[in-house]
């Protein structure tokens, strides 16, 4: 297509006496948007509307991912610090932007279940389990919209080409109609047609590179998920393995009790 537009444009050379064009700048840009016709026109104004909400989209993840990272590592530090799961239960729901928070709530709440909390779990499957759901469902939380990102991205360049070839047909028109085959006649219609080609180009590369960014980070967080998930298992095992002391020893080692048992 570059090509067929550069050979006509060789073959509509104006006349060497004719003026030389005015050089374009940021006033013949908006000049040629004014003058875009009802085809061009429509084309830039979805384009516009796409690329404010892909814009108002990665900004409002870009947020709620910051927060979740931010609260997901005190609620880390604080899971890690605690001696008790019902400890960690009663503050839990300070730290609720992160997805930890689900995966620890589904746990804690299986586990309660199962045998009041105490002890080794009579089904640790059902733990592995209700960790994986929670995992599921908090990461479809967090990827919601992104399939309208993940659009805007991937039609945008074909909508402003659209635009342009609209364009080009009505310049040609013109031309077949105006009966003078210049450059003059000719390269205002397809300056104009460029115009939604490249709004494409510019709507959909911030798009495409959002997207990466936050497909990047909605898998950092599922893997975060998944490790944590397993280090609570752990941690329940662990506690709940340990044989609970005689009075004796419970009086002579308080403190070394207490930081085994949850």
């Amino acid at each position: 297509m570059v090509c067929t537009l550069a050979l006509a444009m060789y073959f509509l050379q104006e006349d060497p006496s004719a003026a030389p064009p005015v050089a374009a700048n940021s006033s013949a840009l908006v000049e040629m948007i004014h003058n875009s016709g009802p085809v061009a026109f429509a084309v830039l104004v979805i384009l516009l509307l796409a690329s404010i909400v892909s814009w108002a989209i990665m900004f409002s993840k870009w947020s709620s991912f910051s927060r979740a990272h931010t609260q997901s590592q005190r609620f880390l530090r604080a899971f890690r610090k605690s001696t008790r799961l019902s400890e960690i239960a009663a503050v839990a729901d300070q730290f609720k932007p992160s997805p930890l928070v689900a995966v620890f709530t589904e746990i804690h709440d299986e586990y309660q279940r199962q045998n009041g909390g105490r002890g080794l779990p009579r089904n640790p499957v059902a733990l592995e389990r209700a960790a994986q759901t929670a995992s599921s469902e908090a990461l479809t939380s967090m990827e919601s919209r992104m399939t309208w990102l993940a659009t805007i991205a991937a039609i945008a360049p074909f909508i402003g080409l659209f635009g342009t070839v609209m364009g080009i047909i009505d310049a040609f028109h013109g031309l077949g109609t105006a009966g003078a085959a210049t450059l003059r006649a000719v390269a205002p219609g397809i300056s104009e047609a460029l115009i939604t080609t490249a709004a494409g180009l510019v709507v959909a590369i911030p798009a495409v590179v959002g997207y990466n960014q936050l497909t990047a980070r909605l898998r950092e967080f599922a893997a975060r998920m998944d490790d944590f998930g397993r280090e609570l298992l752990n941690a329940i095992e662990n506690a709940a393995m340990v044989s609970p002391p005689n009075p004796s020893q419970q009086q002579q080692q308080p403190e070394e009790v207490r930081r085994r048992t949850f």
